[in-house]
C-alpha cells in the first residue's frame, strides 16, 4: 500500500471563494414569452367542445350497432320464453 502520512492539510475552500457564481436573472421578456408559451401548450391540450364529424360518425356507428345488439337480445329472450311456454304445454 502506498500512503504518505502528512501533518500539512489543504484548504479546499479558499478555491471556491474566488470563483463565486453569479446570480442569472431572467429578463421580462423572457419570462413573458414562456407564459404565452404555456398557455399555447395549455390551449392546444384541452378538450374539444364539440366532436369532429368523424367523431360524430362514430358515435352514430356505435350507437347504431348497440342498437342491433339490444334488438339481437331481446329476439333471443323472446325465442326462449316462447320455448318455455311450448315446454308448459306439453306437460
Amino acid at each position: 500500500m502506498n500512503t504518505t502520512l502528512t501533518t500539512h492539510r489543504r484548504l479546499e475552500t479558499a478555491h471556491e471563494e474566488q470563483h463565486p457564481q453569479p446570480v442569472r436573472r431572467v429578463g421580462l421578456v423572457d419570462r413573458a414569452a414562456l407564459h404565452v408559451g404555456i398557455a399555447l401548450i395549455k390551449w392546444g391540450r384541452r378538450p374539444s367542445a364539440a366532436p369532429r364529424n368523424e367523431r360524430r360518425a362514430n358515435l352514430l356507428e356505435r350507437a347504431l350497432l348497440s342498437n342491433r345488439a339490444d334488438q339481437h337480445i331481446d329476439a333471443e329472450r323472446q325465442k326462449a320464453v316462447l320455448q318455455y311456454a311450448q315446454m308448459l304445454r306439453l306437460r
